[in-house]
């Protein structure tokens, strides 16, 4: 059954570039570059707020983000190598990052191995930096996706529904070409890691997750959400028993998450007990920066027994 676009139906941008005399900028790059400096905003707040140094965070940052971005494209060009190394394809165009193709699971490994490198040459616990990175690297995607919209790639199935997605014929996968709107699948994955973020900050705030916890809620809440996005997608994949390479990936992920929030639950509790500060230099401190309480004056409340301070606190 042909699908036809609806007045309700999501048209697609008609351009994915624009050009500055010879220099060409494409949509797709601006929206992974807008999502990376949001979530680096929020991100460095969020560092300097629990206590840590500013100017550090801009080196960790820096680092995570570089090698993120290489981790990204490698996972893609490794997962659909057939796109580039295989007779009859260009193997120069896995040089291509504005055309797409950037595997969020690439991008946090890589990346988060640049965190936990730089972590361990600052003297600062890897959970506590990779906790306050995880809300942003959810609002990040969510605007990266935007990219997908552009690009007219990554889409789901035909669908007659109000929403749908129209695609140019010229995007449309083999088969497909005599339908018009597509499940928006870039919208379906961008709403549920807004929500998500919104989960986990509530989370946090609620139950005070820290050491690791919030990035642990971070991977298990993205990876179940792509799971079912990625379930409904059509563009082409590699699929190992019938189902595609990034679903089992998710499942493998997910559980990992799980396994790793019942382990830092037991060995580390979630509770901020400190400020997250490095013992090397002492650069910009935010709130719960604290310095270290002066002894407390003899003769002063705080300085009697504890039972004689619940005396002094009752009367």
């Amino acid at each position: 059954m042909t699908t036809f676009a609806t007045p309700l139906s999501i048209p697609s941008p008609p351009w994915s570039e624009f050009h500055i005399g010879p220099l060409t900028i494409h949509f797709y790059a601006l929206c992974i570059l807008t999502g990376i400096i949001v979530a680096w905003i929020m991100t460095r707040r969020r560092y300097v707020a629990r206590g840590g140094d500013g100017e550090q965070f801009e080196n960790i940052a820096a680092v995570s983000v570089v090698l993120g971005i290489i981790g990204a494209r490698l996972y893609h060009i490794t997962s659909d190598y057939e796109l580039y190394f295989v007779p009859g394809k260009d193997p120069w165009r896995a040089l291509y990052i504005w055309d797409g193709g950037l595997g969020i699971w690439g991008a946090v490994a890589l990346g988060g191995l640049g965190v936990w490198l730089m972590a361990r040459h600052y003297g600062i616990p890897f959970g506590d930096i990779a906790d306050s990175f995880a809300p942003g690297l959810l609002v990040a995607q969510a605007i990266g996706r935007l990219g997908n919209w552009f690009n007219q790639e990554l889409f789901g199935g035909p669908t007659n529904l109000p929403w749908g997605l129209e695609i140019a014929p010229q995007y449309r996968p083999l088969g497909y070409q005599q339908y018009s709107t597509f499940h928006p699948t870039f919208l379906y994955e961008l709403i549920w890691d807004l929500f998500s973020a919104f989960v986990l900050l509530r989370l946090e705030r609620r139950f005070r997750l820290a050491r690791g916890r919030t990035f642990a809620a971070y991977v298990a809440l993205y990876t179940f959400g792509r799971f079912f996005v990625e379930m409904m997608r059509i563009d082409h994949a590699n699929k190992p028993f019938g189902f595609r390479l990034n679903d089992y990936t998710s499942v493998i992920v997910f559980v990992g998450a799980i396994v790793a929030w019942v382990i830092l639950s037991r060995v580390r509790p979630g509770v901020l007990d400190r400020p997250l500060a490095s013992s090397r230099g002492s650069g910009e401190r935010g709130d719960a920066a604290t310095v270290a309480p002066a002894e407390p004056a003899e003769g002063s409340p705080e300085a009697a027994p504890e039972e004689a301070r619940d005396e002094v606190s009752d009367s």
